[in-house]
């Protein structure tokens, strides 16, 4: 009798174990699972057009992904997505807006959020020559050898990973002295689809940033316009101190089990005000620590800065359509803050656009859209970075410029710098051979040797 008792109790504490276990899973993962499903979904259905089936297959079928259900609702553009019936989440879209995921507002407050994006110039990009429109010339004056470039670029298309599974590169742009040198696109895409920066969208925000900074609204070196801060020793952070990621917030970025970021993009309306209400953990300017939360502080800071009448209209006015990137899209949380963080939307040519203008020390069309001196500053690292891998919201390219063995990319030129995107995504800026080179898609290729095959083909 006894025993039957104590195996009993053993059965119910590895009952309540279990379900403590299955609980906290639930909790965390289910909502991460769910809402970055619907998201993505809901986005790759009305921004891309794809087939909703093609997409579950191919972008959401890695686990824990694949737990998902995800149903796409055409009456009212909208995805919902759960797991086993749990932690519900649904995304709608706004034409403008993009797709929002509904976290601390109500959907009817959302909907009646007004959408003010400018509307894009009435011209046929098809008959303006690159890079002001989208027609090619028909010779290119450039030295270069074509059949290692179309190698490299192929190559990179049939490309799987350590464990043999297709990275689905989706598109490929190379840029030599402004011009497109080589462009290919996988099947269902082309140089129309937009497609997901996602944190590449931090560079766009440290340009939208710069634009300020030119206009004499914000200064680098000046303590953060966030008002939470005053009064606390979270003024002491200053605006560079985000910029390089060094504002000493307690903010966790990692996307393999529940933490900061995956809160943040997944379970909060208002992901600014959330990092904002983060302890401090550091003295700022001490550590460099990559987070999302601090490019979200970035986004309400210059929502605060250009005025709640000018500010979605802003990035489009004052950076988008200066480069003739016309198929710029960012997405704001429920909020309505763009999350700078990571949802920006653009075809591969108006991500070269983009790093083109960096490439060119941000002119262009003889206009400085940037601060003359932006670019330079974007690409030295803090003395709090130990490994000199960052700038302005770009990756820079490791420790040493003169030692190969010591960069983050061993055999590409020390003075290149990136923006840099979950998935392999990347806009590869190499000022001292000319090139500029962008690659989309689904899973992290090996960028260092792919940038070796596209060096080599311009060779002399």
């Amino acid at each position: 009798m006894a025993k039957r008792k104590s195996i009993r109790k053993i059965a119910l504490w590895i009952f309540i174990v279990v379900l403590a276990a299955f609980i906290w899973i639930a909790s965390g993962v289910f909502p991460a699972v769910s809402g970055y499903g619907s998201k993505n979904l809901c986005s790759s259905v009305y921004l891309q057009h794809r087939n909703p089936a093609d997409v579950i297959n191919e972008d959401l079928s890695s686990f824990p992904l694949s737990l998902g259900t995800f149903v796409v609702n055409e009456k009212d553009s909208s995805v919902t997505g759960s797991v086993w019936g749990f932690a519900k989440r649904k995304t709608i879209y706004r034409k403008g807006f993009g797709c929002t995921l509904i976290q601390g507002i109500t959907e009817e407050e959302i909907r009646s959020q007004p959408v003010d994006i400018p509307d894009k110039p009435a011209i046929n990009t098809e008959n303006i020559a690159w890079p002001n429109g989208d027609k090619l010339p028909d010779t290119i004056a450039a030295s270069f050898s074509r059949v290692k470039l179309n190698n490299a670029v192929d190559s990179v298309f049939a490309r799987k990973d350590a464990e043999g599974n297709a990275t689905h590169t989706r598109a490929i742009v190379i840029l030599y002295n402004g011009e497109i040198v080589a462009e290919k696109y996988a099947a269902g895409f082309d140089k129309n689809t937009v497609m997901l920066g996602w944190s590449m969208s931090k560079s766009v925000t440290a340009a939208l940033t710069g634009i300020l900074v030119k206009n004499g609204k914000l200064a680098v070196d000046s303590a953060a316009p966030v008002p939470s801060w005053k009064g606390t020793d979270k003024e002491k952070i200053t605006l560079k101190n985000i910029l390089q990621q060094t504002t000493g917030l307690d903010f966790l970025e990692n996307y393999e089990r529940p933490s900061e970021v995956t809160r943040m993009l997944f379970s909060e309306g208002n992901m600014a005000a959330f990092t904002e209400a983060r302890p401090l953990k550091y003295t700022p300017g001490s550590v460099f620590s990559y987070s999302s939360g601090n490019s979200n502080v970035l986004s309400a800071i210059i929502r605060r800065t250009t005025g709640e009448k000018s500010y979605h209209a802003f990035p489009y006015d004052s950076l988008f359509y200066k480069i003739n990137a016309y198929s710029f899209l960012l997405e704001p949380d429920a909020s309505g803050t763009y999350i700078g963080s990571s949802y920006s939307y653009a075809t591969a040519r108006d991500f070269a656009r983009f790093g083109l203008l960096y490439y060119n020390n941000g002119m262009w069309n003889g206009t400085q859209v940037l601060p003359p001196d932006w670019v330079k500053e974007s690409v030295q690292p803090c003395q709090a970075d130990k490994l000199k891998q960052y700038g302005y919201q770009f990756w820079l390219n490791g420790l040493s410029e003169s030692d190969p063995g010591e960069r983050q990319f061993p055999d590409v030129p020390g003075d290149m710098f990136y923006a840099d995107g979950y998935g392999g995504q990347g806009i590869y800026i190499i000022p001292s051979k000319k090139l500029v080179v962008v690659r989309l898609g689904l899973h992290n290729i090996d960028a260092n040797r792919f940038l070796k095959e596209v060096l080599d083909a311009f060779k002399e």
